[in-house]
């Protein structure tokens, strides 16, 4: 899964493999231990009811036949060159898990019924959002009679929204261990952080565009250091919600051992979500490549404000469903903003 927050980036040249998978492995520990909490709770109790679970041991038995499911099947999926999604085959393994441990019943189906509807919504949302974007700096840069002066104009503002999706969703959910930060302070403070980035843009854009030539192609190069922090914020959102769902069933385990029963709520110990940074980092250097030219370069041909809308779009819609607590698939969200 986590090729498809970097694949747009490598796809179109604005950053190299190495570099790419050394920025996601980063920013994904990053959202994991910072952000990571929420999520968990939908995977592991949300999906089904644990009360009606035999006994504490059968629940153990469940959680972890819904671990060895689906890393079974993404490591198989993975080695042959498909992107699936961590989010569906967790799900699955702990519906179907449950069901083989206590029956049609034991579903929480209003719960699954949103998740599945997320998995509608997002690639729909992600590829409205990419479209909006690509439209907007059509309209604004490309389409004009001097691009370098409507880019002068532009990109400071676009980066600026960028770093004001960042901060606020870093305020919401980074913080919150240290200090409750409300959502219009969040707003606030992520505002004062994309006032601060617009400032440093402005300069750095006029220094660009001094030496560049009046076509859309210079246009692209504008966009190369946006894209590699959008590469890095859609890592970072990413790692707080598919860590999560890959770790849940561990967490639910860990309950019952130390708490000698089933527990619905319990808080997620840091070292669970750790081995879940870990995982995935070490996934991502041996796994990564190949799935990364997959999403970056075969699907279709990017550019890098393509490339651009389609990262801002992903991270847009994944912290929009990480505030809501639905697991989303980052690998649909993706693939419906490249389309």
């Amino acid at each position: 899964d986590v090729a498809n927050n970097i694949g747009p980036a490598v796809g179109s040249h604005a950053i190299t493999l190495t570099g790419a998978i050394v920025i996601a492995v980063f920013f994904e520990a990053g959202g994991a231990l910072i952000a990571g909490g929420e999520v968990v709770g939908t995977i592991k109790s949300g999906i089904i009811d644990p009360d009606l679970v035999a006994d504490r041991d059968t629940f153990i038995w469940l959680m972890i036949a819904a671990l060895l499911a689906a890393a079974l099947w993404l490591n198989l999926a993975t080695a042959v060159g498909a992107p699936v999604s961590t989010t569906h085959s967790i799900v699955g393994g702990v519906l179907g898990a449950g069901i083989a441990a206590a029956g049609w019943n034991v579903a929480n189906w209003s719960v699954v019924g949103q998740i599945a509807a997320s998995w509608v919504i997002s690639p729909m949302l992600g590829g409205l959002i990419a479209a909006g974007f690509l439209y907007f700096i059509k309209r604004t840069i490309t389409y004009k009679t001097d691009v370098l002066v409507a880019a002068n104009r532009m990109v400071p503002f676009l980066v600026a929204i960028m770093a004001w999706a960042f901060a606020t969703y870093l305020m919401l959910k980074g913080v919150k261990k240290l200090v409750t930060v409300s959502f219009p302070i969040a707003l606030l403070i992520g505002l004062a952080v994309a006032a601060v980035v617009y400032v440093i843009m402005r300069p750095y854009t006029a220094r660009l565009t001094a030496r560049l030539e009046n076509h859309k192609a210079s246009v692209n190069d504008l966009f190369t250091i946006p894209l590699i922090f959008a590469a890095a914020l859609l890592s970072f959102a990413h790692g707080a919600n598919d860590v999560a769902n890959a770790v849940g069933p561990l967490a639910g385990i860990n309950e019952a051992i130390m708490g000698g029963g089933i527990s619905t709520k319990a808080g997620i110990p840091l070292w669970v979500m750790a081995v879940g940074a870990i995982g995935i980092s070490l996934g991502l250097a041996l796994y990564g490549p190949k799935l990364i030219r997959t999403v970056g370069s075969e699907i279709t041909e990017l550019d890098k404000i393509r490339a651009f809308c389609i990262a801002m779009a992903a991270a847009i819609t994944v912290i929009i469903a990480s505030q809501l607590g639905l697991p989303v698939s980052s690998t649909h969200i993706a693939v419906g903003g490249v389309f």
